[in-house]
C-alpha cells in the first residue's frame, strides 16, 4: 500500500515540472507566458477542443503571419485581460496576435499607438492614448497623480483599491500555475491580499534620476537643467516629475528640495545621476520609563504624520515633521546621502541601516506584516515524541528585520548575509533593541548551512532573497539541511513560485508541502505584490 501511494505521489509531483533555470520571473518572461496563455485559450474556445497545448511558452512560438498595423499608427482596441505586469491585453480580430496596452482595464475600448513589433513573438507593444468607452471597472476618479499614464512608476491607479487587491491575488494564482511546475492539487488556495493602510503617501524612499548631457565624447556638459524624475512608460527617457503622490509627506518635500538642489548645482555634474530621498525617524520618550511606540498603531502614526506641518530644522536646514504622541515625540526628516544612516520604527523595534541599503519602503504596513509572519512562523504543535522548534535561521537577513521581530519566539536566532555593512547594522540593531539571543554572521547565503549549529528538526528557516530568487545551489543546500519549517518572503512571486516548486518536488530524501500562500500589498497603485509562503517538511515514503 505504501509503495503504491509513494508511486502516486511521485507522478503527481512530476506533472508540469520545469527546470528552474528556464523560468526567472522577469517582467518580460511573465508577459510572454500570459500572452501565450491568452492565445491558447482563444484558440481552444474557437476550436471547441482540448488539442491546444497550454504549456508551450511564447519563447517557443514562431510568431504569426497576420499583418499588423505600421509602427506609430493608431488603432482602436478592446481590452480583454489585465496581465500580471499591470498591462492590458487586447486580441487582434484573428485571435492570433495580442496587443499590450498599458493603463487599461478589461472592458475598456481604447485608442492606442503601435510602437514596437516583436518579430518572433505574437504580440505588439503599444502606447495608451485615450479611453473611447470605459469599462465598468475603470475608476478614473481614483487617479491621484497628474503623471499617471505617462510615468512608468504606477500601473493601477485607474482601478479601485479593492480591485487592485483582487488583481494581486490573481497574480499569485497565475505565478504558481505557470512557474511552480506543480500539479494544482499541491498548491493550496491563495489567501486574500493584505491591503496597505495607506494607498498614497506611503513610500519612504524615492530615487529620482536624470540623464547625462549630450554631445561629442569628452566635450559633454550641461547647458541647461535636464528633466529630473522617473522613466517614461515604454521609453528609455527620463521625464520631469515635480511631485510623487505615493511618497510619504517628508519624502515628497525632499523630492522638491533635492530637485532644486540639483538644478542649482547642475554645472558640477559631468554625467547623469540618481538622487536618494529616504525618510528617517527619530523618537524621543517623554519620560525615561515610557515605551517608544504604541504597538500596532502604525495607521494612527501615519495619519498623524501626514497631517503635521513641515518645518525646517535651523541646525541642519532639513525639513522636519514634528508630532507629539502620548508617550514620545516623533520627528521625521529625509536623508539624501547613500552612506548616511536612516532610522525606521516598527512598533517598539528600532532599525538603523545605511540609507542606500535595502529596507522595506512602506512603513504603514510593516507592523501588521511582521505580526502576520510572527503569528505563523512556528509550525503546528509537534506530535508526541517530536522535538519542539526552538531555533531560527534568517538567510538574506539584511539589517535584521525578521531575526529581530521574530526573536521572542525562539531560544536562539542566527542571521546571515553576504553584505558586511548589513551584518554590522543588524548587530547594532540587536543591541539597540536589547536582544541577547541573536547572532549575525557575514557569509554567502548559498553556503551557509554547513556551519549552522541548530538541529534541523528544531529549526525554522526564513528566506527573503532578491528578485531573482534563490540559486539552485542554495535550494539544494536547504533541502540537504532539511529544516522543520520554511518561511519564504519574496518581492517577486514568480521566482518564489519557481523555488517553492523545487522545495515541494524535493530531492528524493526531503520535500516540503505548502501550508499557505498570501500576498501583501507593499506598493499600492503598482503591479507589485509581496508573497509570503509557509512550508512544512514532510516525510518522504521509502520505497
Amino acid at each position: 500500500m505504501k509503495q503504491r501511494q509513494a508511486t502516486a505521489d511521485r507522478k503527481r509531483l512530476k506533472i508540469g515540472h520545469v527546470s528552474p533555470q528556464l523560468r526567472e520571473g522577469s517582467n518580460e518572461e511573465v508577459l510572454h507566458f500570459e500572452v501565450q496563455a491568452l492565445l491558447d485559450k482563444t484558440a481552444k474556445d474557437a476550436s471547441g477542443s482540448d488539442s491546444v497545448n497550454g504549456n508551450v511558452s511564447a519563447q517557443e512560438t514562431n510568431g504569426t503571419d497576420e499583418e499588423v498595423p505600421e509602427r506609430y499608427s493608431e488603432i482602436e482596441l478592446d481590452i480583454v485581460e489585465l496581465s500580471s505586469t499591470g498591462d492590458g491585453l487586447a486580441l487582434s480580430p484573428s485571435g492570433q496576435l495580442v496587443y499590450i496596452v498599458p493603463f487599461t482595464v478589461p472592458g475598456d475600448r481604447v485608442l492606442a499607438r503601435v510602437i514596437e513589433h516583436h518579430k518572433f513573438r505574437p504580440y505588439v507593444q503599444t502606447d495608451f492614448i485615450k479611453v473611447i468607452n470605459p469599462s465598468s471597472k475603470r475608476n478614473d476618479a481614483g487617479i491621484g497623480c497628474k503623471y499617471f499614464s505617462t510615468c512608468s512608476g504606477c500601473q493601477l491607479q485607474m482601478l479601485s483599491y479593492d480591485d487592485q487587491l483582487a488583481h494581486k491575488k490573481s497574480i499569485l494564482e497565475k505565478a504558481y500555475k505557470t512557474f511552480s511546475g506543480l500539479d494544482p492539487s499541491l498548491v493550496p488556495p491563495i489567501g486574500d491580499t493584505y491591503g496597505s493602510p495607506l494607498e498614497y503617501n506611503y513610500r519612504t524612499k524615492l530615487t529620482p534620476h536624470f540623464d547625462g548631457p549630450r554631445g561629442p565624447k569628452g566635450q559633454r556638459k550641461f547647458t541647461e537643467v535636464p528633466a529630473i524624475g522617473f522613466t517614461m512608460k515604454g521609453r528609455k527617457k527620463v521625464m520631469e516629475i515635480e511631485d510623487c503622490p505615493i511618497g510619504s509627506p517628508i519624502v515628497r518635500e525632499g523630492l522638491i528640495r533635492e530637485r532644486a538642489n540639483v538644478a542649482a548645482n547642475i554645472h558640477k555634474y559631468k554625467q547623469g545621476a540618481t538622487i536618494l530621498v529616504r525618510e528617517s525617524t527619530q523618537r524621543t520618550p517623554k519620560t525615561t520609563s515610557a515605551p517608544y511606540a504604541i504597538k500596532g498603531d502604525t495607521e494612527h502614526l501615519s495619519s498623524a504624520a501626514k497631517s503635521a506641518p513641515i518645518t525646517t530644522d535651523p541646525k541642519t536646514g532639513r525639513p522636519v515633521i514634528h508630532k507629539e504622541f502620548p508617550t514620545y515625540i516623533e520627528e521625521k526628516t529625509y536623508i539624501s546621502d547613500m552612506n548616511e544612516s536612516s532610522v525606521e520604527y516598527i512598533d517598539d523595534w528600532k532599525f538603523t541601516s545605511r540609507a542606500g541599503a535595502f529596507f522595506q519602503n512602506n512603513n504603514s504596513i510593516l507592523s501588521k506584516f511582521t505580526a502576520y509572519v510572527r503569528g505563523h512562523a512556528l509550525p503546528p504543535a509537534p506530535k508526541l515524541g517530536e522535538p519542539a522548534v526552538k531555533y531560527l535561521l534568517d538567510a538574506y537577513c539584511g539589517s535584521g528585520l525578521f531575526a529581530i521581530t521574530l526573536s521572542s519566539l525562539f531560544k536562539s536566532t542566527l542571521g546571515v548575509d553576504l553584505d558586511s555593512t548589513a551584518v554590522t547594522a543588524a548587530r547594532a540593531n540587536a543591541t539597540d533593541n536589547k536582544l541577547s539571543n541573536i547572532g549575525f554572521v557575514e557569509a554567502d547565503a548559498a553556503a551557509l548551512f554547513a556551519g549552522v549549529p541548530f538541529p534541523p528538526a528544531e529549526t525554522v528557516v526564513v528566506i527573503d532573497p532578491p528578485r531573482k530568487g534563490c540559486s539552485p545551489d542554495f535550494l539544494k543546500q536547504l533541502l540537504g539541511f532539511g529544516p522543520k519549517r520554511v518561511v519564504y518572503v519574496s518581492c517577486n512571486v514568480h521566482s518564489q513560485a519557481r523555488d517553492v516548486g523545487v522545495l515541494v518536488q524535493g530531492d528524493g530524501k526531503v520535500r516540503y508541502e505548502i501550508e499557505s500562500l498570501r500576498g501583501f500589498d507593499f506598493f499600492p497603485q503598482t503591479g507589485h505584490v509581496e508573497g509570503v509562503g509557509f512550508l512544512n517538511r514532510v516525510e518522504v515514503p521509502k520505497v
